[in-house]
């Protein structure tokens, strides 16, 4: 598969087949990304890989906690910035009722949005699941090199024929998560991501997000 292939087809995956990945094959999907970009040669990642019983441990211990609050647990590293100014938080809402469109849930039907978005605390029925953790000392430059290995992740994965979410929405959980696997007292989890092979039966899996114009995010100087 050529990159350009890999990045024009991936999307976030929102409805997985059931079939687990090999064990074999994750551990070797995990050690081609360690080639990801990482300045100084930091890593500043690591990654906790969840299947089967682990899986549904996480899935079992974030229930009661958003069925108490919704809105889960405070954090000193909000997944968005306080009141997201324009064209960003367009560009949230556009995708967002975009998704709710392809699932032909209207605005209206409230219970059903906050439904279908609890899927997320489930991973999306997805086989696998990761979090990325990352050390509280690091700097910003630190979090992008983490960003370029969840990219990486997710290209590789495009190239096996596996679909993936990067799941910022964990966030909301970080306080128990770091009780859950124990972390360092420096270590949080910085977001998740559902890894499986796609259901291409789901319409959900249809929806490709738009992306601004080159126009509005490109400076071009001396050409």
């Amino acid at each position: 598969m050529d990159v350009i292939q890999a990045v024009n087809q991936r999307i976030s995956t929102r409805a997985y087949l059931p079939d687990a990945l090999p064990e074999f094959e994750v551990r070797e999907w995990l050690e081609q990304a360690q080639r990801s970009p990482s300045g100084g040669n930091l890593q500043p990642w690591r990654t906790i890989a969840v299947t089967g019983q682990a899986k549904d441990d996480v899935i079992a211990m974030a229930a009661p906690i958003l069925a108490a609050d919704p809105r889960g647990q405070k954090t000193d590293y909000p997944i968005y910035p306080k009141d997201l100014w324009e064209p960003y938080e367009a560009r949230r809402r556009q995708v967002g009722e975009m998704m709710y469109e392809t699932l032909e849930i209207p605005r209206e039907d409230r219970a059903a949005r906050i439904a279908w978005f609890s899927n997320n605390f489930r991973f999306f029925g997805a086989p696998l699941a990761l979090f990325i953790v990352i050390d509280e000392r690091m700097g910003h430059g630190q979090w992008g090199h983490a960003g370029m290995y969840l990219q990486t992740l997710a290209l590789l994965a495009e190239e096996r024929g596996w679909g993936t979410c990067m799941q910022e929405c964990w966030g909301v959980l970080r306080p128990a998560l770091k009780d859950h696997f124990k972390l360092a007292p420096t270590e949080m989890v910085w977001c998740g991501m559902a890894v499986g092979r796609p259901d291409p039966s789901h319409p959900v899996n249809q929806l490709r997000s738009t992306r601004a114009p080159l126009s509005e995010v490109v400076e071009l100087h001396g050409f």
